[in-house]
């Protein structure tokens, strides 16, 4: 799988899962921030990607604020995240 698609299909994941009625996959900045200035998500949010994130790749997240801070950064450290934790083979 390459690394845009793994992207793209988290940012779909993204929209369906938060119900972001303004937003399409494709205007999902990769590398943009999650919260805060970026794309605005809270904590609800990050509980309930984190859900549909478990639901479609089989990822769990720890307690670890701090870790999960990193794995929520952006699309892109997702992405890595998933890829690291599942095994897919970015190309």
């Amino acid at each position: 799988m390459k690394k845009q698609e793994l992207e793209f299909e988290i940012k779909e994941i993204i929209v369906s899962a938060l119900d972001l009625e303004d937003v399409s996959a494709a205007d999902i900045i990769t590398d943009a921030p999650l919260f805060g200035d970026g794309l605005g998500l809270d904590s609800i949010d990050a509980l309930e990607l984190g859900m549909a994130l478990k639901k479609h790749y089989g990822v769990t997240f720890k307690a670890d604020k701090e870790a999960n801070k990193e794995y929520f950064k952006s699309v892109a450290s997702l992405a890595e995240y998933i890829a690291k934790s599942t095994g897919i083979n970015l190309e």
